[in-house]
């Protein structure tokens, strides 16, 4: 595809996919329109970068849909001054979104060739403000909080109090919850010390983060 034809995509897919599943926030309309996702796919996927799919990547793991990744963004509510944790770089696409939008984030990957292939996709754009690690970040990552924003790029069964604790006060966190096929996209805010809300904003069916699958749970 040439680039005007990847300009068109990515319109199309602002347009045909992202705004008509109620993503109405410009400021994240712009800064999906504005990042080049077609650089964060497997060269082999390039072609379909701006479908509506799950685009594979190594290791098993898929990235979301772009309707998806719109929802997530917006219902973060993501501000200039956040700090961000990001569980699961992937491709680096979603973290390239949240540093535009924020101050600082913190994306962490299980596999460590996928958060370095993603990490030079994003300094190679100019991407400076993101701090890498390599963990297993399924139970939580304290490390570098409390955040004002965390996104959770996989689903998982059930969600860890420790991903709410690591929410400042007034801080969003997004997690995909539940299992096959009907999984609920949620909204947690912490409203005090010891005070949460949770809005349910849709439903979907998203592949699982790596290690919160229960059946593995006893197993070491």
């Amino acid at each position: 595809m040439s680039e005007n034809q990847f300009q068109q995509a990515r319109f199309n897919m602002i347009e045909q996919q992202v705004r008509p599943w109620d993503v109405l926030d410009q400021r994240v309309l712009n800064v999906m329109s504005d990042t080049p996702r077609e650089d964060y796919v497997p060269q082999q996927h390039r072609n379909l970068a701006f479908a509506d799919i799950e685009i594979p990547l190594a290791h098993g793991e898929r990235m979301m849909p772009p309707r998806v990744e719109g929802r997530m963004l917006q219902a973060l509510n993501v501000q200039p001054d956040d700090v961000a944790l990001e569980i699961g770089t992937g491709s680096g696409f979603v973290t390239a979104m949240l540093s535009t939008l924020c101050k600082a984030v913190y994306t962490v990957e299980i596999h460590a060739d996928m958060l370095e292939a993603a990490r030079v996709t994003l300094e190679a754009s100019g991407v400076r403000n993101v701090s890498y690690a390599v963990g297993d970040a399924s139970q939580g990552w304290p490390e570098k909080g409390p955040y004002d924003v965390i996104a959770i790029s996989g689903s998982m069964p059930e969600l860890p109090d420790s991903f709410k604790q690591s929410l400042t006060v007034g801080g969003r966190l997004f997690a995909i919850v539940g299992e096959a096929p009907a999984m609920q996209a949620q909204l947690i805010i912490r409203t005090g010390e010891k005070d949460w809300t949770t809005e349910v904003l849709f439903e979907t069916d998203l592949q699982a983060l790596q290690n919160t699958d229960k059946r593995a749970d006893f197993v070491f």
